[in-house]
């Protein structure tokens, strides 16, 4: 996808339905049951929010970003995620949350201006999260600066994500034991857990645009 599509799009992004549950759960793992979003409210999850950051390359084609988290004791060490993390006593609201933690972690600062949408909620049961993830952008190539928090950044194409390659696979879960899920292989890794029911709602999204 090139830039002037993309710029196209944005109107049309912002008017577009979400997938919602449904379609996060397509790419759930295989043991995940569906939950209800007002009852995980109501046992007082953490809170936390990601972004999801499109920008366009040197060559204008239209990518986003991922990080591959280092090796620490944490149940979501050396995972693929969207910038983002828990939200500080000091932060507004949660999308605060998320510009503050991008710009923490890869070095780009986000106008709420930029924000094309809120997407749904996602329960993260190992970590007892509740992670609001938003869609933003920007039109110019950013300069990425990683903190210690970022091993290695990803940034599939928003192409690859529109038409990825689905793949199922045995994984180490959160307490060792190997699990079966489904996930997208992006830049030779495979994407998995929420970060894959993000992507999952996020490719709907972008397939079910009014044109």
């Amino acid at each position: 996808m090139h830039l002037d599509e993309f710029k196209n799009l944005i109107p049309l992004l912002q008017k577009a339905p979400l997938g919602g549950i449904e379609a996060q759960f397509k790419l759930a793992p295989n043991y995940r049951q569906k939950y209800d979003l007002d009852y995980i409210k109501s046992t007082h999850p953490t809170l936390a929010a990601v972004l999801m950051l499109i920008f366009p390359d040197a060559n204008q084609i239209m990518r986003f970003v991922l990080t591959i988290r280092p090796d620490y004791s944490g149940v979501h060490a050396n995972q693929i995620s969207f910038t983002g993390g828990k939200k500080s006593e000091l932060d507004r609201d949660l999308l605060a949350t998320a510009i503050r933690e991008t710009e923490e972690e890869i070095g780009v600062k986000i106008s709420e201006k930029n924000v094309l949408k809120n997407l749904t909620e996602v329960f993260i049961p190992p970590s007892n999260f509740l992670v609001q993830p938003y869609l933003t952008y920007v039109l110019e190539t950013p300069v990425f600066v990683p903190n210690y928090e970022v091993r290695k950044l990803l940034t599939p194409s928003i192409s690859q994500l529109i038409q990825p390659q689905i793949v199922q696979r045995n994984v180490a879960g959160s307490s060792g034991i190997l699990i079966e899920t489904h996930g997208f292989i992006m830049e030779n890794e495979f994407v998995w857990g929420a970060t894959a029911m993000m992507l999952s709602e996020i490719k709907y999204l972008f397939n079910n645009i009014d044109k």
